[in-house]
């Protein structure tokens, strides 16, 4: 019920404020496990797609918007726990493997698990290399992935900006990619790498992002 409310009141705000552009919505099924890729811009990334999708959607997000101390602190806790964020410490080996198991706890109950394949925030608006966590949940879960594309979303809060900003947003969803088929005869390390490849391939097509061709490294400000 709570989430039900803070996404039914942060949509209705979120639309009067940036009205974003919503297309292909109807990609998601009204049902069932389903696996949401998408590039990623902006910390506002984990409110935006909670918010544009109609069904619950669980995510990963960083402990420490879990730990902030102050009303600001506070604020950010109860805002990610009512969007259904799960904390995660990154960083770690353990903290990935964690991350994994929740979402193919999630998948099996039947729900939306949404990650972001490249990891971190894109520094400077290209899209990088996707780990292949996402195959190995799509791989291991038979779930459909529907690779979901955002664009604007890097100028509402930029990386450094203490405050959010109004501009005009899109999120974008494609068509379900199926891999419950079709990837028994290879090695897993082979098969995760082309699921991989292939859901970000579907994102950029999405969103006409550069491709930088390497793995986003940076660590520091997520």
């Amino acid at each position: 019920m709570l989430y039900d409310a803070v996404r039914a009141a942060g949509a209705r705000l979120g639309r009067a404020l940036y009205r974003p552009r919503v297309e292909g919505l109807e990609h998601v099924p009204a049902e069932g496990p389903v696996i949401l890729a998408a590039n990623h811009l902006s910390f506002c990334d984990s409110v935006v797609i909670p918010l544009a999708v109609p069904r619950r959607v669980r995510f990963l997000a960083k402990a420490e918007y879990f730990t902030g101390a102050g009303a600001a602190g506070r604020l950010s806790r109860a805002a990610f726990t009512a969007l259904g964020a799960v904390p995660v410490e990154r960083g770690s080996g353990g903290g990935a493997l964690e991350a994994l198991e929740l979402g193919l706890r999630c998948l099996k109950d039947g729900g939306v698990f949404s990650i972001y394949p490249e990891g971190t925030r894109s520094p400077d608006g290209r899209l990088y290399r996707g780990r292949t966590g996402v195959a190995h949940l799509a791989l291991t879960s038979g779930a459909p992935v529907v690779p979901v594309g955002l664009t604007g979303t890097e100028r509402i809060q930029p990386i450094g900006s203490r405050l959010p900003r109004i501009a005009p947003i899109a999120v974008r969803f494609g068509a379900p990619l199926d891999f419950s088929t079709g990837y028994g005869h290879l090695r897993s390390g082979r098969a995760r790498r082309l699921v991989t490849d292939e859901v970000m391939a579907a994102i950029r097509s999405l969103t006409g992002q550069e491709d930088a061709g390497v793995y986003n490294g940076r660590a520091a400000g997520e």
